[in-house]
C-alpha cells in the first residue's frame, strides 16, 4: 500500500490529495467534537494513532507493484475513535513512515486514500450494518479488519492502474491486485482475527469505547 515517490505522476498525486481535503475537515471536526464532549478521547486517539503506526509498518515488499503488503488497523481505530478521525490519524502515520523509508510525501494523499478513507470506510460501514444486524461483535469486528484490508490493496491497485496504464486500466488494476494477493490474503485473514480478538478484549472490559448508535454489544 504504501506507493512510494516517483511512481504517481505528480498530477495523480495532486489528485488523490484534494480528495482526502473533505476528509481531513471531517476527521478535524469529529475530534474536536468528540474531544469537548469526553476528555479521556485525545489520549485515546493518540494510541489508536500509535497502533496504526505500528500495525501498517511491518510490511513485506510486493516488486510487481512497486509497493508493499502490510496489515492496516483502521477499522480497529475507526470503531473505537470514529471514521473520520482515523483518517486524520493514518494520515499523520503515514507521514512519519516516510522518515523510516515507506511510501513518500507526494503520495502521501494516495496512500492516505486507499488506507485511511476506503479501507477505513468500508471497513467500518460494514462493522455497523453487522452490529444492526444483530451479529456477535467478535464477527463483526473481524469483518471489518477483513474488509477493510482487502479494499485498501483494491484502491491502491487502482491508483497505480489508474496512474500508470490508464489506457487499459481493468487488466493492470487486476494485475497489480493479483501482485498482492499472495502476501495480502493471509494478511487480511490476520487482520480479521486480530480485530476480532482486540474489539471483543476492549469491549468485554471497557464496552463504552465501541458503543454505536445504542445498541448493546455486550
Amino acid at each position: 500500500m504504501h506507493i512510494s515517490d516517483g511512481i504517481l505522476s505528480l498530477q495523480w498525486c495532486a489528485f488523490w490529495y484534494l480528495l482526502c481535503v473533505p476528509f481531513w475537515i471531517l476527521g478535524v471536526r469529529e475530534i474536536r467534537r468528540r474531544s469537548e464532549k469526553d476528555p479521556k478521547y485525545k489520549p485515546m486517539l493518540a494510541l489508536m494513532g500509535a497502533a496504526v503506526f505500528i500495525i501498517s509498518v511491518w510490511h513485506i515488499p510486493v516488486p510487481v507493484t512497486g509497493s508493499c503488503s502490510h496489515p492496516v488497523g483502521t477499522p480497529m481505530a475507526a470503531i473505537i475513535v470514529g471514521p473520520f478521525a482515523t483518517v486524520v490519524i493514518t494520515s499523520i502515520a503515514l507521514f512519519f513512515q516516510t522518515f523510516v523509508g515507506h511510501g513518500g510525501i507526494t503520495t502521501l494523499g494516495a496512500n492516505t486514500f486507499s488506507m485511511g478513507i476506503a479501507g477505513t470506510l468500508t471497513g467500518y460501514g460494514s462493522y455497523v450494518l453487522l452490529r444492526k444486524a444483530k451479529a456477535p461483535l467478535w464477527f463483526s469486528a473481524g469483518v471489518a479488519g477483513f474488509i477493510g484490508d482487502m479494499v485498501t490493496y483494491l484502491t491502491s491497485s487502482f491508483e497505480l492502474a489508474v496512474g500508470l496504464h490508464a489506457g487499459n486500466l481493468l487488466h493492470y488494476w487486476w494485475l497489480y491486485f493479483m501482485g498482492y494477493g499472495p502476501t495480502q490474503i493471509p494478511l487480511a485473514i490476520g487482520e480479521f482475527i486480530f480485530t476480532a480478538a482486540v474489539i471483543q478484549y476492549i469491549a468485554d472490559r471497557r464496552p463504552e469505547l465501541v458503543a454505536f448508535g445504542g445498541v448493546a454489544y455486550a
